[in-house]
């Protein structure tokens, strides 16, 4: 942040608007740098993700809503956010300040279409088993200000726009969905789709996303300060630090989560003893009804399974904001103990809870956590679940396999 504020100084009054995860963090950033620049802020991010709290003295709204599905806050959001922009000078700078998670996190929907309508869509999308790419592109097709329609309303301000990349390739018009963006995939995309025939009539009803070379983008400028390959490569300086092998892969793992678990294993098991490191975003087929956890708990416990009894190797798998899923822990870190003390340290006591059937052997009770979605549960109890509170970033999902020398 301060190197990009430093070596191209803004030099009007600037107007902020920070959405996602990070956003609270680098709106703290960029007051840090700019100071009384700054003359009025928006900060829209995750219920909770407040944090680091801003000085009293900035002139910053703050508004928290929902994540990874929308509530109705995060409609007040997009209602605020055009108001914000629209109260802007024609002769201010915007600064835009976008993370992973805008894409809940903030929304203006087309006449007709309902919170309920976008609860149903998202809860839909999230279980899909579709990948992010098309998760997104249908979060665009349904929304007035993503893939680049928020771009129009700007009205040819000057707008400097700071990203912080949580996805594949770190393409602009995905991270967040493409607030400020032309998008030149998602109209195809969509049309490749199988969607139900309800959300078939909601796409079709928002104007058609601006293409590139749309005057709209003219005076937007647009930078990413951070992304996956910064967390793969400070977990890898920290483990050379502290004496490890590393091996660590540039390739990103998506994905369906089995293959995803499957290609894991077979890397660590056929590398000598050793930290591997990657980037991650799963996909998880969801069931109607979902228990506790997400993608990279659930990657975990199913990695746990095929690890099971063997001393010399583990693996954490965590999302570098601080959670995974819907709730507040950011992922798991399992060995070949994990199956054997989640049995141990009373699975009994959660089977009343998960609906598990008397008479389950153990690696039935194991599955069952999976196909329900409740990975979380299962690994809270064998006491594997790392939390680390906000931390204030959000470059996708880390995964860090160890081997070590010992096997017996």
């Amino acid at each position: 942040m301060a190197y990009y504020l430093t070596r191209q100084p803004l030099d009007s009054s600037v107007y902020v608007i920070a959405i996602g995860k990070a956003a609270t963090s680098m709106a703290l950033g960029a007051h840090d740098i700019l100071g009384e620049q700054i003359t009025r802020g928006l900060v829209i991010t995750k219920h909770g993700y407040g944090f680091p709290a801003l000085p009293s003295s900035a002139p910053f709204t703050v508004i928290e809503a929902g994540h990874p599905t929308p509530d109705e806050n995060s409609l007040k959001a997009g209602k605020t956010l055009l108001e914000f922009i629209d109260a802007t000078p024609q002769d201010a700078t915007l600064l835009f300040l976008i993370s992973g998670g805008a894409s809940a996190l903030v929304e203006v929907l087309p006449e007709g279409v309902t919170l309920d309508d976008l609860e149903k869509i998202n809860q839909w999308l999230l279980g899909s088993g579709y990948p992010i790419a098309n998760i997104n592109a249908v979060r665009k097709a349904v929304s007035c200000i993503k893939g680049g329609r928020l771009a129009k309303r700007l009205e040819s301000r000057k707008t400097l726009q700071l990203l912080i990349s949580d996805v594949q390739g770190d393409d602009p018009a995905t991270i967040g969905s493409g607030l400020l963006v032309a998008d030149e995939l998602s109209t195809a995309i969509i049309k490749s789709l199988t969607l139900p025939d309800w959300l078939n009539d909601i796409v079709e009803k928002p104007q058609p996303m601006p293409v590139k070379g749309d005057k709209c983008f003219a005076n937007i400028q647009t930078e990413i300060i951070a992304h996956a390959a910064d967390a793969r490569n400070g977990a890898a300086a920290k483990a050379k630090e502290l004496g490890y092998r590393v091996f660590l892969h540039d390739e990103f793992i998506a994905g369906d989560v089995a293959k995803a678990a499957n290609y894991i294993l077979e890397e660590i098991s056929k590398n000598p003893p050793g930290l591997h490191v990657w980037s991650s975003e799963v996909t998880v087929q969801l069931p109607e009804y979902t228990g506790q956890g997400g993608r990279c708990q659930h990657l975990a416990l199913m990695f746990a399974q095929e690890i099971k009894d063997q001393d010399d190797i583990l693996l954490l798998a965590a999302g570098t904001d601080g959670t995974d899923g819907p709730g507040d822990d950011a992922g798991a870190i399992v060995d070949g103990g994990t199956i054997g003390r989640g049995i141990d340290n009373s699975l009994d006591d959660i089977q009343g809870r998960i609906s598990v059937t008397e008479g389950r052997d153990a690696v039935s009770d194991v599955q069952y956590c999976l196909e329900s979605a409740n990975s979380g549960e299962f690994l809270g109890v064998s006491g594997d679940l790392v939390n680390t509170g906000v931390t204030g970033t959000n470059v996708t999902d880390l995964i860090l396999g160890l081997k070590t020398a010992v096997h017996r």
